[in-house]
């Protein structure tokens, strides 16, 4: 669904207020669907005396690290390198680390792409390296290196580890790694306003400032380099909204193709590497890393992928929901903004507003089996799973037949367990039997005044085989969950039927 021009105002008002509170000089906001950008808005001044827009250009720091973790994945696919494969067959300098212990493997490519490398947290440090050439670097490797895990065991955020993979790239590529990422996947994918340096840029770029006691300082801007694979790129609301929607596109059932292949995006935005809570305080859902990007776990919405970005002078960030196509671009002209907090919240409100309307729309259509079945479920979209959410679907609606005919005192409980067989695999009565089942069905639908020939009020699917709902009632609503077996007949292994009373 199109956001809704109040939802779309109240986002715009939380980024005008960073303006009034002085938390940057300029503010801008996109958000964007499946199809494109849906609204976008501009606050402060950018420092020509206008408001930002969609084509103003800001640096997007760690953003870039999603497009650094792409474009080794189509090195990946033409055979010039293995995920597994140790940095050190890219970056020979990385022989002369003394690891952290006897044992320890040399991180390999898979690592460093998950922020496993065992190295330690480093954006203080490593944001003011971007310039430095490859003599450098190696300098830097050559006089050795601290970890904070071995290899592979454990995650902490590493820029250094990207940079490594930047070094990865430009040796299978056999080019620079700037000229790397824009060969195979900027400009095939048109982002032509997403590049390496500000004489680059088509559009008016904005200085980064920070806040000194009250009065903001110029940055300087730095030039590409070995560490621009961790935030080197400067880009537009409206080209990463661009990237952000190619990435979530792998996800539907008719995903754009290249540069970067379907099945290497949906890769990206796995949950490879748990992400510790301390690592992430104020984080409202559990998080995990991927391949450049974090993935959250949204009990409604599903996951959500995102990452910031945070340079001297400047803040980024992007997240959208795989399963809904929804997202949200900002940027932000101050050296630690922090621009995710509005952004999480804008993006918050627009799923909000959209899980809202979806069991609206559901209990309207719960008897249209067809379209319930396309309309209500978030992973229907989800590429080859289309089966199984339209079995699940056909199954509550077997479910919902079943628990009619348990509440008519005329069936008998043979006829009840007869019926219960048909629709259920056979462990079901063997995990509580089918008169038992039958008994807290028919007292649960008392105890909360449930019709159980009404319609549902709302709908909740954690996977495509699994499916929950709500009956309706005047004292309360009755809660019913399946989840299938993994059969092509689509049989209900699990079977709840729970009583939830009105809050008094």
């Amino acid at each position: 669904m199109t956001p809704s021009t109040e939802v779309l105002a109240e986002v715009d008002a939380l980024f005008a207020a960073r303006i009034a509170d002085g938390v940057a000089p300029s503010s801008v906001w996109g958000v964007f669907d499946r199809h494109g950008l849906v609204a976008t808005g501009g606050h402060g001044d950018r420092g020509d005396g206008r408001a930002p827009d969609a084509d103003t250009v800001y640096r997007i720091a760690s953003c870039t690290k999603s497009v650094t973790a792409a474009t080794l994945l189509t090195l990946v696919a033409d055979g010039r390198v293995a995920l597994d494969d140790p940095i050190t067959r890219s970056v020979p300098a990385f022989a002369e680390v003394d690891l952290p212990s006897p044992d320890s493997p040399v991180p390999t490519l898979r690592m460093l792409l998950t922020m496993s490398g065992g190295l330690p947290t480093d954006d203080p440090w490593a944001d003011r390296q971007e310039s430095i050439d490859d003599d450098a670097f190696d300098a830097v490797l050559r006089a050795g290196l601290l970890f904070d895990s071995v290899p592979g065991t454990r995650f902490a955020y590493s820029n250094t580890g990207y940079a490594l993979l930047g070094r990865a790239i430009a040796h299978a590529a056999g080019a620079p790694y700037t000229r790397a990422v824009s060969d195979r996947v900027l400009r095939p994918l048109g982002l032509t306003d997403t590049v390496f340096s500000a004489a680059e840029a088509r559009g008016f770029v904005v200085t980064g400032q920070r806040d000194d006691d009250g009065a903001w300082t110029p940055q300087p801007m730095t030039g590409p380099g070995a560490f621009s694979p961790i935030g080197g790129l400067f880009s537009t609301v409206r080209d990463l909204a661009r990237w952000a929607r190619f990435l979530a596109s792998a996800s539907t059932t008719a995903p754009e193709d290249e540069p970067v292949s379907p099945a290497d995006r949906r890769a990206m935005q796995q949950a490879m590497r748990i992400v510790p809570p301390a690592v992430v305080p104020t984080a409202t859902r559990p998080t995990a890393y991927g391949f450049g990007l974090f993935v959250e776990q949204d009990d409604r919405a599903g996951e959500i992928v995102s990452h910031s970005g945070g340079y001297p002078g400047f803040s980024a960030h992007v997240r959208w929901s795989t399963e809904h196509g929804l997202g949200v671009v900002a940027f932000e002209n101050a050296t630690q903004a922090k621009v995710s907090a509005p952004a999480e919240r804008a993006l918050d409100l627009l799923l909000g507003e959209a899980l809202d309307a979806r069991a609206t729309a559901t209990s309207a259509t719960a008897t249209d089996t067809s379209t319930t079945a396309t309309a209500t479920s978030a992973t229907a979209a989800a590429p080859g799973l289309r089966r199984t959410t339209a079995a699940t679907h056909t199954a509550r609606q077997a479910v919902t037949t079943l628990l009619r005919a348990w509440a008519d005192p005329a069936v008998d409980d043979d006829t009840a367990a007869d019926l219960g067989a048909a629709v259920c695999t056979p462990n079901v009565p063997l995990d509580r039997p089918w008169v038992a089942r039958r008994r807290a069905v028919v007292e649960g639908a008392r105890a909360v005044g449930a019709d159980l020939a009404a319609a549902p009020v709302d709908e909740l699917s954690a996977v495509p085989s699994h499916l929950r709902w709500w009956v309706p009632g005047s004292a309360g609503r009755l809660r019913v969950e399946i989840r299938l077996a993994p059969l092509a007949a689509g049989r209900v292994q699990t079977l709840t039927v729970t009583p939830e009373h009105a809050e008094q």
